[in-house]
């Protein structure tokens, strides 16, 4: 979105003076092509309360950083619910979301599950002023865990497997997880499944692991990329029935902050996540060394070209 303007005066030399005025900065206007210079404005790069989000959204802040994109992080905002009025007024230009959550957000008689349906009925439902980038290939998906014991105990592989016993067991998640439409609406309609209680804890966080390894919640909405899975032996429940729609990771970014520099190091970055690189990101922030997200993020970073 780069504008010129051009003035000529009739002296005897005929010169020609170029002044440009771009959203986010200027340059040659003979170049081909769209802008590739960073914007004078600064990105104010935001998460969620949690910490794949925050590695991802540092991710984003340190890459742009390198190319000489000014920005300012705002870590741990909340939760979507949270968060995406700052979207809306431009306190925060772009956060790492996730593909199906978010639309489910946007619309939540959206029945799309699969990946490239979920991202195309994405861009459609996005206001105006916001865009997403491409998506890549790594997903993170809400999931109800169990311990090894229950999954064992009550034959349970799958939700399905679980519904007949859910009206026993006590169930824990984020506060917003009760209401959200793939959430326990979502999980009742889709399975039949109505739990005994709701606990509200965190967003996969240690106070919804230690209540499931304390026993004080028996099936719990964990992040399926999230290192204690492994390390506690969780069993994640098959969705047979794709009650939680497709998750990929994808920047949510404000249009007036997008330039070919922004976009060509975002997309650069979804082109290099993977699922399994999301869960080796969550167990290097969980190791004993408890490295800050922007410890990881800047190893993630290096290891890819992209620092």
């Amino acid at each position: 979105m780069r504008r010129s303007l051009i003035a000529r005066t009739a002296a005897a030399a005929a010169t020609t003076v170029f002044a440009l005025t771009a959203c986010g900065g200027g340059s040659d206007p003979l170049q081909s092509g769209g802008s590739s210079a960073a914007p004078s404005e600064k990105i104010i790069v935001g998460s969620a309360n949690f910490t794949e989000s925050q590695i991802l959204a540092e991710i984003y802040a340190q890459a742009l950083q390198a190319k000489g994109v000014p920005v300012e992080t705002k870590m741990s905002i909340g939760s979507r619910e949270t968060y995406y009025p700052g979207l809306q007024d431009g306190s925060i230009d772009l956060i790492p979301e996730y593909t199906g959550v978010l639309l489910q957000f946007l619309n939540k008689q959206a029945t799309e599950t699969e990946p490239d349906a979920v991202y195309t009925a994405l861009q459609s439902a996005l206001p105006g002023k916001l865009t997403v980038l491409q998506k890549s290939a790594a997903e993170d998906k809400d999931a109800v865990v169990v311990t090894r014991e229950t999954a064992t105990r009550l034959h349970a592989t799958t939700i399905a497997d679980l519904a007949p016993n859910c009206g026993q067991l006590v169930f824990g998640g984020p506060p917003e997880f009760q209401t959200r439409p793939d959430g326990i609406p979502g999980i009742a309609k889709t399975y039949g499944c109505t739990f005994k209680e709701y606990r509200s804890l965190d967003a996969g966080g240690p106070l919804t692991i230690s209540a499931l390894k304390n026993g004080d919640v028996q099936a719990a909405d964990i992040f399926t990329t999230d290192a204690s899975i492994p390390a506690d032996d969780f069993v994640v429940l098959a969705d047979p029935k794709n009650n939680f729609a497709a998750q990929n990771v994808v920047p949510l970014i404000n249009k007036a902050k997008v330039n070919d520099t922004v976009t060509q190091v975002l997309n650069g970055i979804s082109a290099k996540l993977t699922t399994q690189g999301l869960t080796a990101l969550n167990a290097e922030a969980a190791s004993d060394t408890k490295p800050s997200a922007e410890t990881v993020a800047k190893n993630w970073l290096t290891q890819n070209g992209l620092g």
